[in-house]
């Protein structure tokens, strides 16, 4: 049995819906681009947003009622990057920027 309440479930689940407006296929593809790849913290190999991004797409393709505390926690990683780096919008357009693009990487287009 999860150690999650059902109204914390539900509430981590829509929150996480509202953070991440892109969905799995268009998620998948955009992570298959070098821009996709280009941003990021990384050590040398793959960034945190990108790895995330594979996960978001396992994610948002899952059942709710299938979803772990892991999961859970996951859900709310995004929705807190989401929302940190929403507050951090640069000046004038930002179609081809780092920061749209790390903002994908985590499931979110600023220009949808």
């Amino acid at each position: 049995m999860s150690g999650t309440s059902a109204a914390d479930r539900k509430e981590t689940a829509d929150d996480f819906g509202d953070a991440v407006n892109m969905t799995p296929d268009r998620l998948r593809k955009w992570l298959a681009t070098d821009e996709s790849k280009s941003v990021g913290q990384s050590d040398g190999g793959e960034s945190v947003g990108h790895a995330s991004g594979r996960r978001i797409v396992t994610l948002l393709e899952k059942k709710r009622a299938d979803l772990t505390d892991d999961d859970l926690a996951h859900m709310r990683k995004v929705v807190g990057y989401v929302h940190r780096h929403l507050k951090q919008r640069p000046s004038g357009d930002v179609t081809e920027t780092p920061w749209r693009y790390s903002l994908m990487n985590w499931g979110h287009d600023p220009k949808a």
